[in-house]
């Protein structure tokens, strides 16, 4: 961080304000807007759709909260000892180049905060950072993992929030950090923790979500559901998702506890943050872990499947075999039943010149004949188990 003012140490309340997860919920904050950004704590919506609250704070108090940007700008110029926290929600671009020239943030941080769907990072432009986190919220009714952007300026004086999603809900970290003045005291970098806090907290609900259907999902693995392969691919693609959100947060918040010295961040501060940075590097070994179940599942899966695809060969197979035998014992009877018919098909033909009719011994000859040749397409076809 750059160098600040100095601040007021920490009052004997600090040991209260360790990390708490879940961040437990305040009041409610308000009627959502016309765009679905929150209200801000005091249930006012600022200056159209976008500025969701901005505030003024000195010694970690509120001192106001202007109704519009160029109020805010004026007001911290009369508070040079103050800082500006200003939450915005999808803002428009007139909105950012406003806060660009102000602030002096350089333009390719402007130009991600515009645009969003960023990987999560963190970049230091002179004085001021650009932190981009990928927040995340479990769905119960639809059983899935909703992604949000949040971007965040850090600057010697002031906080710029653009919040491109749902989560997560600065309003609640608002009203976090005013509940503890000791800890706002130390300026823009105690807003950051609170921020970072509260989007790896967002992380547990999730973790909890996804390791209820992991579970569910190897029950109906081995129930045989046909549906079971698409749950597995699309948890998998959340989980693709979910590894891209945490990962990076673990190199980025190793970086910050890098610049402790440098930037001569609070002693206090500094648990803080290494305690963050503990958290995001278990969620993220547990998303790992995710996503090597859920592989090994699909693996098993698979061979569940072809399994029983074989079985059922098999089953088929053993019914064309059972077949086939039913089939030659139907033709070697009608074999051994042609021969007969066949003589005596001849034998009945009424033709005067025929010699055998008027032969003493033609009948007897007949039925014996008959009789042979059943008997030895009977042993012929015994002999090939036919019959």
């Amino acid at each position: 961080m750059t160098e600040r003012r100095v601040r007021p140490a920490l009052s004997p309340r600090k040991n209260a304000w360790r990390r708490q997860s879940p961040t437990p919920p305040g009041p409610p904050a308000g009627p959502p807007s016309p765009d679905g950004a929150a209200a801000s704590p005091d249930g006012v919506q600022r200056n159209g759709a976008s500025v969701v609250h901005a505030a003024l704070y000195r010694d970690g108090r509120r001192v106001c909260a202007p109704d519009s940007l160029a109020e805010t700008f004026r007001q911290l110029r009369e508070y040079p000892s103050g800082m500006a926290w200003i939450g915005l929600h999808r803002p428009s671009e007139d909105e950012i180049h406003s806060l660009a020239a102000e602030f002096d943030l350089h333009p390719l941080a402007v130009e991600d905060a515009l645009e969003a769907h960023q990987r999560p990072k963190l970049e230091r432009y002179g004085e001021t950072l650009f932190v981009v986190l990928r927040a995340a919220r479990y769905i119960d009714s639809a059983e899935e993992v909703d992604f949000g952007e949040l971007h965040v300026f850090v600057g010697r004086d002031f906080v710029i929030t653009v919040r491109h999603g749902a989560a997560p809900d600065l309003s609640a970290v608002r009203r976090r950090m005013e509940d503890a003045p000791e800890l706002l005291a130390l300026g823009p970098e105690a807003v950051l923790y609170a921020i970072l806090d509260a989007v790896v907290d967002g992380y547990a609900p999730v973790v909890e979500g996804v390791q209820n259907d992991i579970d569910e999902i190897e029950t109906e693995v081995f129930r045989g559901d046909p549906e079971v392969s698409r749950r597995i691919y699309e948890l998998s693609r959340e989980m693709v998702e979910f590894q891209r959100a945490t990962r990076p947060l673990v190199g980025m918040l190793h970086g910050l506890m890098a610049g402790f010295a440098k930037y001569r961040t609070d002693e206090e501060l500094q648990r803080y943050l290494r305690d963050v940075a503990d958290h995001v590097t278990h969620t993220s070994e547990r998303v790992d872990g995710f996503r090597q179940a859920l592989a090994d599942i699909l693996t098993v899966n698979a061979t569940l499947v072809t399994q029983q695809q074989n079985a059922e060969m098999r089953a088929l197979a053993e019914a064309g075999f059972e077949q086939n035998e039913e089939i030659k014992k139907i033709s070697s009877w009608a074999a051994i039943l042609f021969a007969p018919t066949l003589v005596g098909t001849v034998y009945g033909m009424n033709f005067e010149d025929m010699p055998e009719l008027k032969w003493a011994g033609g009948y007897p000859f007949a039925i014996l004949l008959m009789a042979v040749v059943c008997v030895s397409l009977y042993v012929i076809f015994k002999k090939r188990d036919w019959l």
